[in-house]
């Protein structure tokens, strides 16, 4: 037999090409690196990022084409001066020629450093752009994405593949771009200055360019191998530090150092393996192409016992066979770094193609104004992206009025804080329409939905900032007297006040220098500024003292006769005032009404009553 998510329309799913986006990237995360595709395509997507400065890469690259020219005119001074220069009359001619190639040097000098300093500061702003850009998207994902998604390599993504791309969009990029204009100038005059000569180069070429392209795949995949395994290990040692106390607590020191060190010794044997690829491909290049290059002299020192080339102009040649050995040599060097910077741009680029499975619709409906905070469920079923085959809301139905003061209790697991996650529009049910005064949310915009919601969770969460700067996390815009208010409201000046700095203390990472009431007075500090007409109130209690809990809920009570107020909560004490009752078990409504009714009923309530206040 169906169950009830499994009878849904189509058009009530999550849309797909969103879901099908987050399934790819955290299978990307999983399967072997080798099926990373072996090309430099994914370094293209930079091109609008680059696109934005155009000017500076403008001016970059005539830097580049003037240090390559004026290096290109040195073996002509060269010949010149063994042909016609060693010579009393070539004296004044040499004199002449080194006045000139001291001005070339100068303006090689200018136009190196002009292309060092607007080639990297384009890499450092374009990561800067990227990192921005990859943020953004990643807080814009839906939670279904961060279900899967390891923080700590999402992270690394973000750290280390962003400075990867940084290294070959500035060094690397502008090296590799220097030693092409050689290779390719040099190579054409080259041909100018004996064709005989340079079609035994061409004879090397595809010797020498073969092993380039087949080690380079090696290289890449190696690479993006090394950035996988670096970061594992970053997200293990995110998630460790995250807990210390509670690896403190279970003196599991050991036990983590030994993981750890297994997680950066395989990161190692995988960057040792691509650094040798690396080293193989840059071996097997340079003595090809210098071998090439003694050849190449073997020949024309022949050639000018015989009389066919002058010595200048063997030593022209020379010069610029060297300069384009030079230049695929190094280009060997750098293309180990441009193929690990391609395998970052396709791991954070693999983030930017993740779409929302929650986003706004083309055409959102308004919400109505003023708003009103009437709170809708309708025949609502919901199963976890994680647990597709459990639902953990089962064809809820509910309604509460502007104004009403609603309470959910019940077991855990029961399906309580799922309802929240629904209507803030975290995940979108499998069957049903959920509504916000009177519009289904799936028709507005979700940024609209939220903005007239405010929540206290059961976990209160507490940035490295100021006390000031967290409370004023739920409105931005507030004033620090409607800050200190709302600290007043929720019983948090007390504390705050004996904070060195006061409300301008740092709380530490996670509100680590604060105890768990203090943590969650902060937090309901945050949503009476929010002062929206919709409160969720999610265990909000829980982490206080006897004495705290009388005084936030005091507060509480004044700032919910003014608003819708959903409130969960495993104290039945906190309750008793609600308007209504709503008792869930096993995703579903199985009892509502009041304190006394539901006693009455001698039902699950009665029960959960009887073992609270009668210790039975």
């Amino acid at each position: 037999m169906m169950s009830a998510a499994e009878q849904i329309e189509t058009p009530q799913q999550p849309p797909r090409d969103a879901l099908m986006e987050e399934e790819a990237f955290i299978e990307s995360q999983l399967t072997e690196p080798a099926k990373s595709r072996a090309r430099l395509k994914p370094l293209l997507a930079l091109a609008p990022y680059v696109a934005r400065y155009k000017g500076r890469a403008i001016l970059a690259f005539i830097a580049l084409t003037v240090a390559a020219l004026t290096t290109l005119i040195v073996p002509v001074a060269v010949r010149r001066m063994i042909d016609m220069g060693f010579t009393p009359e070539g004296i004044a001619m040499i004199n002449s020629y080194f006045s000139v190639m001291i001005a070339v040097v100068a303006v090689l000098a200018c136009a190196s450093a002009s292309r060092y300093y607007l080639v990297m500061t384009i890499g450092e702003r374009i990561v800067a752009d990227l990192r921005r850009d990859v943020f953004a998207h990643l807080i814009s994902l839906s939670p279904s994405f961060f279900d899967s998604a390891r923080s700590g390599e999402l992270v690394s993504r973000l750290t280390a593949d962003t400075t990867q791309i940084k290294s070959a969009v500035g060094a690397s990029v502008s090296i590799a771009l220097r030693n092409l204009m050689l290779f390719f100038g040099a190579a054409a005059m080259m041909v100018f200055t004996s064709p005989r000569l340079s079609g035994f180069v061409l004879l090397a070429i595809p010797i020498i360019v073969i092993p380039l392209v087949a080690f380079g795949r090696w290289v890449r995949r190696l690479s993006r191998n090394a950035q996988d395994t670096l970061a594992d290990a970053s997200a293990y040692a995110s998630e460790l530090v995250n807990a210390i106390r509670t690896v403190q607590a279970y003196t599991s020191e050991r036990f983590a150092n030994t993981r750890f060190a297994r997680e950066v010794e395989q990161a190692y044997v995988a960057a040792r393996s691509s650094t040798k690829a690396r080293a193989v491909l840059t071996l097997i290049v340079i003595f090809i192409v210098f071998t090439s290059v003694v050849m190449i002299l073997w020949v024309g020192s022949h050639d000018v016992l015989i009389g066919t080339i002058s010595p200048g102009r063997l030593g022209q040649f020379i010069l610029y066979a060297a300069f384009a050995a030079s230049g695929l040599g190094q280009l060997s060097e750098v293309w180990g770094e441009v193929s690990a910077a391609s395998g970052a741009a396709e791991r954070l680029f693999e983030i930017l193609r993740v779409k929302p499975a929650i986003a706004a619709p083309a055409a959102p409906r308004a919400l109505p104004q003023p708003p009103r905070g009437d709170v809708g469920f309708d025949q609502v079923s919901f199963a976890y992206p994680t647990r597709p085959k459990a639902l953990a809301v089962d064809s809820v139905s509910l309604a509460v009025r502007s104004g009403e003061k609603v309470a959910i209790v019940g077991p855990s697991g029961a399906g309580k804080s799922t309802l929240f996650h629904l209507l803030l529009r975290f995940y979108d049910p499998k069957a049903g329409t959920i509504s916000l005064d009177g519009v289904p949310i799936r028709e507005a915009d979700p940024t609209d939905v939220r903005a007239r919601i405010a929540l206290v969770p059961q976990e209160s969460v507490v940035f490295a900032a100021s006390a000031r700067e967290n409370i004023r996390f739920g409105r931005p815009d507030a004033t620090d007297a409607e800050v200190e208010r709302a600290a007043d409201l929720a019983h948090a000046t007390e504390f705050l006040r004996r904070l060195p700095g006061g409300f301008e203390a740092q709380l530490g990472e996670r509100g680590v220098t604060l105890s768990g009431g203090q943590r969650q007075r902060i937090a309901i500090a945050r949503a009476i500024l929010r002062d929206a007409p919709l409160l969720l109130l999610d265990e909000a209690t829980s982490a206080l003292d006897a004495e705290s809990e009388t005084l936030v809920q005091t507060a509480l009570e004044e700032l919910m006769r003014h608003r819708t107020t959903l409130v969960i909560a495993h104290r039945l004490a906190t309750v008793l005032s609600c308007d209504r009752i709503l008792v869930m078990d096993q995703g579903k409504i199985v009892e509502q009404g009041t304190h006394t009714e539901l006693v009455a009923a001698n039902g699950l309530y009665a029960r959960l009553a009887r073992l609270q206040f009668e210790g039975i």
